[in-house]
């Protein structure tokens, strides 16, 4: 069967990849939509291992309060330059981070980061939550998924997370 543009096209929304990653995935899986879209998810996953080193300079705060106005959570997100930072993709992954904030009240980013003598689980680390978009899905996943697509290693650096009245 024959790549068209069409098909590339259609992994590349799906994936964010390259249009060349695209055609070579859908060749690799014989124009096998949805296994050419789990081996670029994989080849993103590697690369996002690779870029863990890099330095994260650059980013930006991002807030969100919930409609009601109770709930607000402030989030920093860091990447490697300003260039991403100002894209449309990596300022949804703030949002999007901001409000999981909100509404799932983590105490750590990582187990890691977990304050000394504190027990905590897998639902209180963010990186460790499901995703409150997408339930299949952890924060690490789309983070992950957000590093491939932009080329740049992204790391949580902080985050608040304000209650009226508490």
């Amino acid at each position: 069967m024959d790549i068209t543009a069409g098909m590339v096209k259609e992994l590349r929304e799906k994936s964010g990849a390259g249009i060349m990653e695209c055609r070579n995935a859908l060749s690799a899986c014989e124009c096998n939509m949805e296994k050419a879209l789990e081996l670029l998810k994989q080849k993103g996953l590697a690369k996002a291992e690779k870029r863990a080193q890099r330095a994260t300079a650059a980013g930006l705060v991002e807030t969100y309060v919930h409609t009601a106005g109770r709930i607000g959570a402030m989030i920093e997100v860091n990447c490697e330059t300003d260039f991403v930072a100002r894209t449309e993709q990596f300022k949804e992954l703030a949002h999007c981070l901001a409000m999981q904030v909100a509404a799932m009240s983590p105490v750590c980013i990582s187990q890691e980061d977990a304050p000394e003598g504190q027990a905590v689980t897998d639902d209180s680390c963010l990186l460790l939550q499901p995703y409150i978009k997408d339930q299949t899905k952890l924060i690490k996943d789309v983070v992950a998924e957000t590093i491939a697509r932009t080329g740049e290693n992204i790391r949580i650096r902080r985050f608040v997370r304000y209650e009226l009245g508490n």
